[in-house]
């Protein structure tokens, strides 16, 4: 990698808040272009660092939870996941957020590193999170927003939801591709009559 290029990097010329959304805070900056001069404004959604699980149980089973998501407004397959709490630790969220989704908790625990959730409008980072050898603990108690189910899929499950899309969450998939062999297994779903 070479060092910074000046003529990509834009300036920023100011700040000022937007409204306040659920999860998100709004930021619009107005930046100058590298090479144009010229100012735009830009959108960033301002959020907490979030967490992504990928828990497996003693019988190496994946632990997954199945829950409706608005944006795509189907039901998604995807490991537990969740906003780091103000003041809280990676691994806290990631052990607390295991539990209340699921029930399920201890075992050994190693950090995967992190990725930028959608660095184009986003500030935020999801930390991923191994967690080996869990056990159930408690029934699940979700928070009052939440309604999921829990699943425990073997590796040719896993990919089986890879295959037929019904697992395509892209922190679900970047922190499963850290522990598993996933990437062998596109998805390609038809966008046409011409595409079939």
């Amino acid at each position: 990698m070479k060092k910074k290029d000046a003529a990509l990097t834009w300036k920023k010329l100011h700040s000022e808040a937007g409204p306040e959304l659920p999860l998100f805070g709004v930021r619009i900056d107005t930046l100058q272009h590298p090479v144009s001069a010229a100012s735009f404004k830009r959108l960033v959604l301002e959020a907490p660092d979030w967490v992504t699980v990928v828990a497996t149980t003693c019988d190496d089973k994946i632990i997954m939870v199945e829950q409706f998501r608005f944006g795509v407004g189907e039901l998604t397959i995807e490991p537990v996941g969740g906003i780091i709490d103000a003041g809280e630790k990676s691994l806290a969220a990631a052990q607390r957020e295991l539990l209340e989704e699921t029930g399920f908790g201890e075992g050994r625990w190693r950090y995967l590193g992190s990725v930028q959730g959608n660095p184009a409008i986003q500030n935020n980072l999801c930390h991923h999170w191994l967690a080996e050898g869990v056990v159930r603990l408690q029934e699940p108690s979700p928070d009052e927003g939440e309604a999921i189910q829990v699943h425990t899929l073997t590796l040719p499950e896993l990919k089986e939801a890879i295959a037929v899309g019904t697992l395509k969450h892209p922190l679900g998939l970047s922190a499963l591709s850290r522990v598993f062999p996933l990437w062998e297994y596109p998805y390609a779903q038809p966008t046409g009559p011409d595409d079939t």
